[in-house]
């Protein structure tokens, strides 16, 4: 009996140690301004540069991405290239193809979708609308996603404020938190990407502030690296990565590198979090 009994006190000893050492269940997510397909970009045009996507999705390997600035032909290409991949999303000009999609891109083999929409950062976001002093209609997408291994919901949303108005990016930036707040009575954990056109220090971040963390200021390991580019002419932190309801962020990362030997991969570079559940 009393030998019965050491065993079992020993293998009782062993519980903590074995789930100690039980892999923390992480989320590579990524932000990346893809930079508007359509435009004069000269030596930097899409069709001279779009082989750099792909190389540096199969590089960094992130398991979800929100881009800005995709139009269909763009989106079209990654999945095509990168079939590890879906995606959702909606051009921004009329609720269906036209413009730029701020879409989602998700592993499909690892990741489940549940549910997923559109909304325009206006007075009428349900409609294709331009909101306050816009230059440009506006739109977040979010998607509600599963970890199929192991079960695990979490939200994501990828947005993109206006580059031109003080008021739409304020009020834009407003709608998104109240939405974020709204749509998630559960509580599980969440993700907001985006070109957000500020730097740290604007006001119109000060409410996300108190509502989720940002990825530069919080990872475990971060860096000081600037994120818009300007094709080598500027140098601006205004691409983000903002999470709420994870253990801790270990870490982010600009990604700055050459890819496909394209000097730039776009006029933005990545940025990307490691997050843990």
């Amino acid at each position: 009996m009393k030998r019965v009994f050491l065993l079992l006190a020993a293998l009782a000893a062993l519980v903590p140690a074995t789930l100690s050492c039980k892999k923390a269940e992480t989320l590579k997510v990524m932000s990346y301004n893809i930079r508007l397909g359509v435009a004069k970009d000269g030596d930097n045009a899409w069709d001279l540069r779009k082989e750099a996507t792909p190389a540096m999705l199969a590089d960094q390997d992130p398991l979800v991405f929100g881009v800005q600035e995709a139009y269909k032909f763009q989106v079209d290409y990654i999945t095509e290239r990168c079939p590890q991949y879906a995606s959702v999303g909606v051009g921004r000009d009329d609720g269906v193809e036209a413009g730029e999609h701020m879409s989602i891109f998700y592993k499909k083999d690892l990741v489940e979708l549940e549910n997923w929409g559109t909304y325009w950062l206006s007075e009428t976001p349900d409609e294709p609308s331009k909101g306050w002093d816009a230059a440009c209609r506006r739109t977040a997408t979010w998607a509600l996603l599963r970890i199929k291994k192991t079960g695990t919901h979490f939200y994501y949303v990828n947005t993109h404020l206006d580059h031109v108005g003080v008021e739409a990016r304020k009020n834009g930036l407003a709608l998104i938190v109240d939405r974020i707040a709204g749509m998630n009575p559960e509580g599980w954990p969440m993700v907001l990407t985006g070109d957000l056109n500020v730097t740290a220090d604007d006001p119109c971040l000060v409410d996300l502030d108190k509502k989720m963390k940002s990825a530069r200021v919080y990872a475990e390991k971060t860096t000081d690296k600037t994120s818009f580019n300007g094709w080598g002419r500027a140098s601006q932190a205004i691409d983000y990565v903002y999470y709420s309801g994870f253990k801790k962020c270990t870490e982010f990362c600009v990604v700055d590198q050459s890819y496909a030997g394209k000097p730039f991969i776009s006029d933005h570079y990545p940025v990307y979090a490691t997050l843990v559940f």
